[in-house]
């Protein structure tokens, strides 16, 4: 087993061969239509806060959890218990049709990187620190493309004993298009998909 150093505390690694997570390139995409404000497009680059920023305007964390989101803070740097300082690149809140509240911790990556999985548990492990009486549910967005966004929920697998065990829960992938390159035929085939 190896160790991260510059840790307040040891920090094993995971035991899985993998720790990072990388989008599935043979997942489908599904069509958004582009909210991004035309001079938000104009100056954006192709970094993590022009990835933050698509994911604010289009309501991508909304679509992708089926849950109304708000964005609560971008950056959040704080201190975790047994962990020391963590960041995480956007906390959203939000509330579903049942009046269950959720909290959403948002890693982003721009094309090339890769998601942590020590970046997702340090997520986690904030959630349970500091927004205990809410439900947690960690995200990951990463840009494929430009306009193309690969999404990921994740959680610690149950009874895992390594507290690094994270497991993908769910991915999609959007790509942010003019309205009118949604066709009527793919708007019949999303009817007819699997979640």
């Amino acid at each position: 087993m190896g160790y991260l150093t510059g840790w307040k505390i040891p920090l094993p690694l995971p035991s899985c061969q993998n720790a990072y997570f990388t989008p599935n390139p043979t997942w489908a995409e599904t069509k958004v239509p582009d909210a991004t404000p035309g001079i938000i497009a104009k100056y954006a680059f192709t970094d993590e806060q022009a990835l933050l920023a698509k994911l604010r305007y289009n309501r991508l964390i909304d679509i992708f959890t089926g849950v109304t989101c708000y964005s609560l803070q971008n950056h959040l740097r704080t201190t975790v218990r047994g962990i020391g300082q963590v960041e995480t690149d956007e906390v959203y809140v939000g509330v579903d049709k049942r009046g269950v509240h959720y909290v959403f911790p948002v890693q982003g990556k721009r094309r090339g990187d890769r998601l942590s999985v020590v970046q997702i548990w340090q997520d986690i492990e904030l959630c349970r620190e500091k927004f205990a009486d809410v439900i947690c549910r960690s995200v990951g967005a990463q840009f494929m493309a430009d306009d193309l966004i690969a999404m990921f929920e994740f959680e610690r697998r149950n009874g895992a004993e390594d507290e690094l065990d994270i497991s993908i829960v769910s991915e999609k992938h959007y790509h942010l298009v003019p309205p009118e390159a949604v066709t009527p035929e793919e708007l019949f085939a999303y009817r007819t998909r699997t979640d």
